[in-house]
């Protein structure tokens, strides 16, 4: 049995979507788990539905969105009967949206973002299943919500394995035996008790794992729109180079470190099995893309990570003592009380500074609350790239008319802070 997964670029449009349907009409008679990300920059539309400051200015974006998605529809649900539950689907799946934003309790913002952003990856899943139906290929619809148990940290739900086995042992394997595909939303689950969950920004691809994981499947492919992992990405970098084959450790390190091509998670619950990860093009479905699994030897070409929007805060003991156990301590209380991650960290004596992504959700009372114990100094607009495998060749051509404000290197990584000069 294989994990696919098809991210939001792959179900962008219509025409997205015909093209998910012919590539796995490819691999008619094998079993499948389909898992979808919501279509396009739906998340994205969701989110400003969740800030949206009266019901009146929601209502706007969620028509738009309905639009959107019925537009699509439209285009690759073409038989009649098909169609026309589309249609009824759809529109009761909007109407429990309208439902959910007028309703829902606003005191737990993140708790209030799960059950609304979750409606993307639940309409992309209906429409991909439909397009299957319309094209006579039989498949059937797992909810996340039934199959995936996480915590109640919402925005980051911690998953549950040995719960989730079990609710995927008592749904899954029934289903296979009516259909050789199933889809089923990525990004999502559940508390015990229903509430909807996800498992943070971009969590499909762990989703996908999470299914690999307890089918103990061949294999996973997430399909993207590049060739495969590149040594860097192409919005910032010129000339990149596919790698072909990538060991889960340097895998789980780019990820970590902010490459988007794989969520940081991901890699966990594959490696514990020792099941493939396969990088592949929706564009170029032939073509081999990048394997990823217990291969140990080390990368050929230096990889660059860049993330901009960053803040880098430096903090010290308002009596200038050192920064001891006690005062870190303090310091991880606080990022941990604002769920907030930190993309690099370095200490002096009397000083600590942490990179973070700039959330204006969380930096600001980040920072106040860090002014209670400690000086703070902070800069935003900043980037952050860091380079694996790298020399100073390599360190020189990203530096170039930069103002250097940060570096950390290990043995096979350095990290660079910087802004425009």
């Amino acid at each position: 049995m294989k994990v696919f997964k098809f991210g939001g670029a792959s179900v962008k449009d219509a025409e997205g979507v015909k093209n998910v349907v012919n590539i796995l009409k490819r691999y008619a008679g094998e079993k499948i788990i389909v898992v979808i990300s919501a279509m396009g920059k739906t998340t994205n539309a969701l989110e400003k539905i969740v800030r949206a400051s009266s019901y009146a200015e929601a209502e706007k974006l969620i028509k738009e969105l309905e639009l959107y998605h019925h537009m699509a529809m439209e285009a690759c649900v073409k038989t009649e009967k098909w169609n026309t539950n589309a249609k009824s689907t759809l529109h009761k799946t909007f109407e429990r949206l309208r439902t959910t934003v007028k309703d829902y309790p606003t005191e737990n913002f993140d708790e209030r973002y799960d059950q609304i952003v979750s409606f993307g990856e639940l309409l992309s899943t209906q429409i991909v299943g439909y397009a299957l139906s319309d094209q006579n290929i039989p498949n059937m619809w797992m909810r996340a919500q039934n199959i995936v148990r996480t915590d109640s940290n919402f925005r980051e739900g911690k998953v549950n394995f040995e719960m989730t086995q079990a609710c995927f042992d008592t749904h899954v394997p029934e289903a296979f035996q009516f259909a050789d595909i199933i889809t089923i939303e990525g990004f999502i689950g559940s508390t015990q008790d229903g509430k909807t969950t996800t498992l943070g920004r971009e969590g499909s691809d762990y989703t996908a794992a999470i299914m690999a994981y307890c089918s103990n499947a061949e294999s996973v492919t997430i399909w993207k729109d590049v060739p495969g992992v590149l040594n860097a990405d192409p919005k910032w970098f010129d000339n990149t180079i596919k790698i072909d084959h990538l060991s889960y450790q340097d895998a789980i390190e780019l990820a970590y470190y902010g490459a988007t091509v794989i969520h940081p998670k991901t890699i966990k619950p594959l490696q514990n099995k020792n099941i493939p990860l396969f990088v592949r093009s929706f564009i170029e479905p032939d073509a081999p893309g990048t394997r990823i699994d217990n291969d140990t030897s080390q990368l050929p070409v230096p990889c660059f990570i860049f993330k901009v929007n960053q803040v880098l805060i430096s903090l010290s003991p308002k009596d200038f003592s050192f920064i001891v156990e006690e005062n870190m301590s303090r310091i991880f209380d606080i990022l941990s009380h604002y769920k907030v991650k930190t993309n690099v960290m370095q200490n002096s004596a009397i000083n600590f500074s942490l990179c973070i992504d700039d959330d204006t959700d969380k930096v600001p009372a980040l920072i106040e609350a860090l002014k209670n114990d400690f000086r703070v100094l902070y800069n935003k607009n900043l980037e952050l790239v860091t380079i694996r495998y790298y020399d100073q060749a390599t360190i020189d051509r990203v530096t170039i008319d930069k103002k250097l404000l940060l570096e950390h290197k290990s043995r096979y990584t350095v990290q660079l802070v910087m802004q425009n000069k």
